[in-house]
């Protein structure tokens, strides 16, 4: 099968790509080099070739040097050019642009070294993608442009050329409402708010459990979003824009009553009034004018810049039928709207529902879902291949173009972990297993810290042979902390054997009982059993010995007293922080299994409630908790030395964006008040669509401290999107495990009684989400110390101990 019988029509994005010009690349090199804007030539050739209507199609390009020091590079299409450019900057100049780092390139030399030969690359597939829908919640939920630019440029420069582009969406979705009749009120209490519109959007959530969305922040992402999809054209990239999956307020029974809707299923346990999501079926008129609406006026917005639309509309909603005919009525109804719109339209589904509800999504069901639409109407999203890839149970999707990609995190962890011959070798004989595979993707749900497993698949894009990962972690390391080509060879050997080692355990899990990010069990909800050796997609399991993560610390740890200019580098501060952070997870382990060890083991007959003086027994169990206590408060002191590793930068982030006030056009209003949800627990309402300052300061705080902890308004999935960061560590987990703690000295292990634990945590958790960040002693802005120092301090404190071991 050849991908010309797949995508015909794609034939459309030729013209729109070959129209482009590099000036968005010279942008870059004037943002990221501007010493050097002169010294880069790019040029475009063989542009005829990008229609993308054969499976034999490939980007390619070719960077040489001249006397002069002009660095030329040329390319098929603006994506070639970039990752040309890349691999001069990475290769060459052994420098790079990160994700918490920044970007290093502003430190290439003058002039630029010239080098012998020619640096070729050819992709050996046509699509190299980014996001999942969630990313843009757990990870860039309040990024400003600065964020934006950093974070486009690196996708440039990895040579991704079809990014997802959900930012503003809302703005259309509420004109459209507006225009068929939905009032303000009943649009407002159907919104969720920032950090949540990822699961609004897939119809898992209706609404919020803390205020409304302001339309100032409607406004707002709006605005951003314009300038979003100006820089990916730039860049040579064509966005995936939102399409209308068919979720609507549950007025829609008022506007249109003899409309077919069905209300979902319940997601995750939350209140009927927050979830079970109004859905308007495809084949209903409405339908049609909502996606019509909804993608003209994105095209009017931006422009002729793409025919891909994202819609999901059962990512863990449960269809109302498993017949066939509804299932392809589903699928044909939802490309007809799209075509309805604009003609060249292709549907992009994350393939997540096939595994997540495998249950229901069988294969006939999936063939009967996917048998109503043509070929080259629809791209799948293979979401999680590298563990669970639904391409081979469905025959490659029975035809259907897919992209073959990594997801690898979930919520935002940041365990360090990967599966290094999963993102090659099996992508690799994936490609040449399957001819409708027609891209790579990254499709994390956060990004974080393990970003070597992110650039190896994407890297793995040009290369038709599984790359050598031993070669390609030593040729990263270089990079990563260099300062430019006169640096290199100061590098300490012990950087280099520390990713070695970290290469063939750490990153090499091949056991996919445990197949995700693991999580430090400080994060969880404290409990006697139940925390370590978790499996699945949030595993606690360690599949590698922990004495790897010491070994490696060690040998970072000592090439910074040896050489201690590498902490002026940010790359190697960022790591050592991260670093450290998992060896205290591997450490705080140990020292749990031995806390409740001696707790099952002690006979303590004290009471919960009993007034009899501490005897032997309960200080013996509080003795065993001390060093959980103490390990909790030397980790957040090391995580305050930097910015990456805080909770205020994440709060602060929510912060920035309440400097504005709504003037989105109101069509109609009707004065009716937002209820909160009525749950378990009171909750806090803090806006109405139209609300300002304080309040919406408040409310982007609370939620912005909900995702992270209770992620829900009684903790409906409590700390799925968990993190190590200073403040929350010291201000959450702390509290938290000094309860459980106190509760175990004071408790007889016969008579521990979890849900009476819970209780007493959910109480302080509760409250902990309406604090102000800055109002209880001890919270700062910024980073705290300098982590030669701190360091220093927490290795003498845990002296004697075992612990790091030096």
């Amino acid at each position: 099968m050849k991908l010309a019988t797949y995508l015909p029509c794609f034939f459309s994005l030729a013209s729109f790509v070959t129209a482009q010009s590099t000036a968005g690349l010279a942008s870059l090199v004037a943002r990221r080099m501007p010493a050097h804007i002169n010294d880069f030539k790019f040029q475009i050739v063989n542009a005829t070739s990008i229609g993308v209507t054969n499976s034999s199609y490939h980007d390619s390009y070719t960077v040489t040097s001249s006397p002069n020091g002009t660095i030329s590079i040329h390319g098929t299409t603006i994506s070639a050019l970039s990752q040309g450019l890349r691999r001069y900057v990475a290769d060459i100049l052994h420098l790079d642009i990160y994700w918490f780092v920044g970007s290093r390139l502003y430190l290439a030399p003058s002039p630029l070294p010239a080098f012998n030969g020619t640096l070729r690359g050819s992709s050996v597939v046509p699509w190299r993608y980014h996001f999942n829908t969630v990313t843009f919640d757990y990870t860039a939920a309040w990024w400003d442009w600065e964020d934006w630019e950093l974070e486009l440029d690196w996708l440039a420069l990895r040579g991704i050329n079809l990014p997802l582009a959900w930012v503003g969406y809302e703005h259309f979705l509420i004109e459209s409402f507006q225009e068929v009749g939905f009032r303000n009120d009943e649009i407002a209490s159907f919104l969720s708010g920032p950090p949540f519109q990822a699961w609004n959007r897939f119809g898992n959530l209706a609404g919020s459990w803390a205020g409304e969305l302001p339309f100032s922040w409607v406004d707002q992402q709006y605005a951003l979003q314009k300038q979003i999809i100006a820089r990916m054209v730039e860049l040579g990239m064509t966005p995936v824009l939102p399409g209308f999956a068919g979720f609507v307020p549950r007025a829609i029974s008022r506007i249109a009553p003899n409309a077919s809707f069905v209300n979902g299923s319940n997601w995750e346990a939350f209140p009927v009034a927050l979830t079970n999501t109004t859905f308007l079926e495809p084949n209903d008129p409405l339908f049609y004018t909502l996606q019509k609406k909804i993608v003209q006026k994105q095209q009017v917005a931006y422009g002729n810049v793409s025919h891909i639309y994202t819609i999901d509309s059962f990512n863990e909603n449960t269809p109302q039928s498993v017949d066939p005919t509804y299932l392809a009525s589903v699928s044909n109804n939802t490309v007809a709207s799209l075509k309805a719109a604009d003609p060249q339209a292709i549907w992009m589904l994350q393939g997540w529902l096939f595994y997540s509800l495998s249950s229901f999504w069988t294969n006939s069901a999936i063939e009967s879902f996917l048998g109503g639409v043509k070929n080259e109407d629809v791209i799948i999203l293979d979401l999680f291949s590298e563990s669970q890839p639904q391409w081979q149970r469905t025959n490659a999707y029975y035809g259907k173009p897919f992209i073959w990609c990594e997801l690898h995190d979930y919520g935002g962890n940041q365990g360090l972990y990967g599966q290094i011959s999963n993102v090659t070798v099996n992508a690799i004989q994936a490609l040449r297993n399957a001819s409708n595979l027609i891209g790579f993707g990254l499709t994390m749900e956060g990004q974080e810290g393990n970003e070597i497993m992110y650039d190896l698949l994407l890297d793995q894009a040009w290369s038709s042979t599984p790359l050598d990962t031993q070669s390609y972690f030593h040729n990263w390391t270089t990079t990563r902390y260099s300062s430019g080509p006169s640096s290199v060879s100061s590098i300490p050997a012990g950087l280099y054997t520390a990713w070695e080692i970290m290469r063939t355990t750490v990153y090499n899990n091949t056991n996919l009982t445990s197949n995700a990010v693991p999580k430090a069990i400080y994060e969880l909800q404290p409990n006697i059993t139940g925390l370590v050796n978790r499996t699945g997609h949030h595993p606690t399991t360690l599949n590698y010995n922990p004495s790897v993560v010491a070994t490696a610390w060690s040998l970072f740890y000592n090439a910074s007293r040896a050489q201690p200019s590498l902490y002026d580098n940010p790359a190697f501060a960022y790591d050592l922080v991260d670093l450290t952070r998992q060896y205290l997870a591997n450490t705080f382990i140990t020292l749990y299994t031995n806390f409740t060890t001696i707790y099952a083991t002690t006979r303590n007959t004290t009471t919960l409630n009993s007034t009899t003086p501490i005897n032997a027994t309960t200080a013996s169990i509080r003795a065993a908790g001390a060093p959980l206590l103490t390990l909790l408060s030397s980790l957040d002191s090391i995580l305050a030395t930097n910015p990456n590793f805080l909770l205020s930068t994440w709060l602060d982030s929510a912060l920035t964006w309440t400097n504005s006030t709504a003037t989105f056009p109101a069509l109609s209003t009707s004065g009716i008040p937002f209820a909160t949800p009525n749950t378990t627990s009171p909750l806090p309402n803090y806006t109405t669509e139209n609300s300002t300052g304080p309040a919406v300061a408040a409310y982007y705080e609370y939620s912005a401290r909900n995702q992270i902890t209770l992620w829900g308004p009684t903790g409906q999935i409590s700390d799925y999107a968990s993190k190590s960061w200073a403040g929350l560590v010291s201000g959450y987990y702390l509290p938290r495990w000094q309860m459980f703690v106190e509760y175990c000295a004071t408790t007889p292990y016969a008579r521990y009684n979890y849900t009476a634990l819970n209780a007493q945590t959910l109480v302080f958790e509760q409250a902990w989400q309406t604090q102000s960040w800055g109002t209880v002693q001890g919270e700062n802005g910024g980073t705290t110390g300098l982590l030669a120092e701190v360091l220093g301090v927490v290795v003498r404190q845990w002296a004697g101990t075992g612990v790091f071991g030096v």
